[in-house]
């Protein structure tokens, strides 16, 4: 285009030029004014194509930028295209793989097989002949003790036959079913690999395009987190409950985490995704500026607002006077700490604290020892209780026993005089055997009758019992 309006200018100006010198050669003023009058022009449309040059320059330029810019975004999009191909590429050289050893197994099972029937196949012929040889050899003797002696023979050899048929057969049904469960394997991965992908997906898109979506999922986050540490739901710590603030308005905290001596540790969650996302799928480094600047600046928003709530005045909670403010993706939380290093300051003079899973694990983990040593410590009061009531109903139980000694005691003296009375050198026994010599009817035998003797260990349970009395040794 530049070269055509180089070609008619010249053209042009050849032609003023001759105009000029005829004009000078006729002497005609009328024609010396007239080429004047077109020298003018020229210099008029000389400008104007001096102009039209410039712009068309300038929108050369503009369109080779966006050339550029285009060849870089052709270019990324090329270099992620061939990472899928190359990822895609591996897959089906793994599937190749994994089928290339499956045909190889196939193979090497067939080869057994056909060996197995090669192998059955001489051993029958063996069998067959040395069966042979065995009934030529004995036909003229044979009997019923041959026949057993050619059973005997054969029995072992038969019996590994049926051994080794019955090991092929597990063999082979084993190889099978690997093979089965190779191929139902190798489409779990795949059918796993395409889910991620679609769920990760959808999971973007759906927190970058629903504020409400993007909230409770860092809810679900957090929640985990806790779990994760070990805190019981509705007993260490209580998700959306409903307080009333000094003013008498309704707060609803996220989480809301319970410690020992009635304290607690309010936490809320915020989800900054759609800027960070633009941070990281950045082409250049100004462009990734800006986007990790506006991701900063709704880390920022979040800290204003959740200082505005001021869940720390909530009436019946005993929190410090911050509130934590969990990011539940990690590398965000990072790169907004790297872009502005002074971030945690900016959010802890407005009393919130910047946590991830993995600063806020530690403090949830200190949380769960302190109502580990909390109930460890109740249940001890509660053993040395019950080990008191134990104590003392054994020293009830003591003192019923050393009642029940004394009476023992007493009956036992009681026994030894009646036997006395009855048995002694002056009881009734000798006073009686007169009465069996006089009469027929007395039959039976006198039993003999002796005194018991009965040691009850009172002194111990006496000595329990003052010493319950006392007061002392008691838990």
């Amino acid at each position: 285009m530049n070269e055509i309006y180089i070609f008619y200018a010249v053209s042009f100006f050849l032609c003023v030029i001759c105009a000029v010198l005829l004009g000078v050669v006729l002497n005609d003023k009328k024609t010396i004014e007239s080429l004047k009058f077109s020298k003018n022009e020229f210099e008029n449309l000389s400008i104007e194509q001096k102009v039209r040059l410039e712009n068309e320059a300038l929108r050369a330029q503009e369109s080779k930028e966006i050339n550029a810019n285009l060849s870089q975004k052709l270019e990324r999009k090329s270099i992620e295209n061939d990472a899928l191909e190359d990822e895609i590429l591996n897959l089906k050289t793994q599937i190749s793989s994994l089928k290339t050893t499956l045909e190889e197994r196939e193979k090497i099972q067939l080869a057994k097989e056909e060996n197995f029937v090669q192998v059955k196949k001489n051993l029958s012929t063996e069998f067959e002949n040395l069966a042979n040889k065995i009934f030529e050899e004995k036909s003229a003797n044979f009997n019923k003790n041959s026949q057993t002696s050619l059973e005997l023979l054969l029995n072992p050899l038969k019996e590994q036959i049926q051994n080794f048929q019955k090991r092929t057969n597990e063999i082979h049904d084993k190889t099978q079913q690997n093979s089965l469960n190779l191929e139902n394997e190798l489409k779990k991965v795949l059918d796993i690999g395409l889910g991620m992908s679609r769920e990760a997906s959808n999971l973007t898109n759906a927190l970058k395009g629903n504020n409400k979506i993007a909230g409770n999922w860092g809810e679900m986050q957090l929640e985990a987190t806790l779990q994760a540490a070990g805190l019981v739901k509705n007993e260490q710590y209580r998700a959306q409950e409903s307080f009333k603030s000094e003013s008498g308005a309704r707060m609803v905290p996220d989480f809301v985490v319970y410690l020992p001596d009635n304290k607690h540790i309010i936490i809320d969650s915020k989800v900054s995704l759609v800027a960070y996302e633009v941070a990281m799928s950045a082409v250049n480094e100004n462009e990734m500026k800006t986007a990790l600047s506006e991701h900063v600046k709704s880390v920022k928003s979040h800290i204003d607002e959740l200082s505005k709530k001021n869940y720390s005045m909530i009436e019946g909670l005993e929190s410090p006077d911050f509130v934590m403010m969990f990011m539940p993706i990690e590398a965000a939380y990072i790169e907004a700490l790297k872009y502005e290093r002074e971030l945690f300051g900016y959010g802890y003079e407005r009393k919130v604290v910047l946590v991830s899973h993995t600063t806020l694990m530690p403090i949830l983990r200190t949380v769960a020892n302190l109502w580990r040593i909390e109930k460890g410590n109740k249940e001890a009061i509660q053993i040395a209780a019950s080990a008191g009531e134990i104590y003392n109903k054994i020293c009830v139980v003591a003192q019923d026993l050393n009642k029940l000694g004394a009476t023992l005691t007493t009956a036992t003296r009681q026994y030894n005089q009646v036997v006395t009375s009855l048995a002694g050198r002056q009881g009734l026994y000798g006073k009686t055997q007169r009465f069996r010599q006089l009469s027929q009817k007395a039959t039976q035998n006198m039993p003999e009758v002796g005194e018991l003797e009965i040691e009850v260990e009172s002194a111990k349970l006496e000595n329990l019992s003052k010493k319950d009395d006392d007061g002392s040794d008691r838990l």
